[in-house]
């Protein structure tokens, strides 16, 4: 789900666009709500219940640091485009603040698998444009299309499918490993000699122009997202089912035109039954927060 920068950006509706300027794209940080909810997440169970196997080790060959660095330039360039085209929803905006009520559901349960989510600088905004997309680069930064929320019409169940799946992308790593497997197969190197002090996938984490914005990630990728996305909305206390329900929407929206999301994330029976395999592991953990 990678939003394409040479896209225009029309305003969002009159109640949001007349008060663009009040927006602060950025000011929402979830670290703070990820600290005070940890409580409540360390006590529900901590091991994973979808199998994903192990993040793939091509991942160090490119300074965690630099990507998300890199990440952090590139999505406030965005939301200064969004800003400038009167497309970058206040903080107010009802859609906006529902959003990242969502995400400070989810992003207590980040750590798990990923240790550096708790020093992420998480944001959650909303960009007006009616493409279908969603994302959430290295480092916690996150944003949805209105597109995405209003023409598949997604309850809130569905919106934290997408959200989990998306964040699920940052905290596996899947543009730090897609990346260094690019960049070594092109300059050669293995991951021995960037042990022994060779920077190249380093100084290609911190020139990446927008890489981050155009990644495809492969078919293992988007499965491992799926699976952990339904994890972490199931822990939050979101219905497991509404990630069957998200995918088939996917599908019947796919003869639409203008939707990156499916661009970079096919649809189709597989994937589908894949969740649809998963949903009994996690619905124990969705009824006991549900019971809280």
């Amino acid at each position: 789900m990678r939003p394409c920068p040479t896209t225009p950006l029309p305003a969002l509706p009159q109640e949001a666009g007349c008060r663009c300027c009040a927006a602060r794209g950025g000011a929402w940080q979830g670290r703070r709500a990820f600290l005070l909810a940890a409580a409540g997440a360390a006590a529900l169970p901590a091991a994973a219940q979808v199998d994903v196997g192990a993040a793939s080790g091509m991942r160090r060959l490119v300074p965690a640091e630099q990507l998300e660095t890199s990440a952090t330039q590139q999505y406030s360039q965005l939301l200064a485009q969004a800003k400038a085209q009167r497309a970058l929803a206040p903080d107010d905006h009802p859609q906006l603040v529902k959003l990242r009520a969502i995400a400070r559901r989810l992003i207590p349960f980040a750590m798990q698998w990923n240790g550096r989510a708790a020093q992420w600088r998480w944001e959650v905004n909303l960009i007006g444009s009616k493409e279908i997309n969603a994302f959430c680069m290295p480092g916690g930064k996150i944003a949805f299309y209105t597109g995405i929320l209003d023409r598949l019409q997604l309850t809130d169940d569905e919106i934290a499918m997408v959200m989990g799946h998306e964040v699920a992308h940052a905290l596996r790593e899947h543009a730090r490993s897609r990346i260094a497997k690019s960049q070594a197969t092109s300059i050669g190197l293995s991951l021995g000699a960037q042990l022994l002090g060779l920077g190249e996938l380093g100084n290609a984490a911190a020139n990446l122009g927008t890489q981050l914005l155009t990644l495809k990630y492969s078919r293992g990728d988007e499965t491992d997202a799926d699976l952990v996305g339904l994890e972490l909305a199931a822990r939050a206390g979101y219905d497991p089912q509404a990630a069957v329900s998200l995918w088939r929407k996917m599908g019947e929206a796919t003869g639409n035109g203008g939707i990156g999301f499916l661009s970079t994330h096919p649809t189709g029976p597989d994937r589908i039954r894949e969740l649809e395999q998963n949903v009994p592991k996690v619905q124990g953990l969705y009824q006991q927060t549900r019971a809280r």
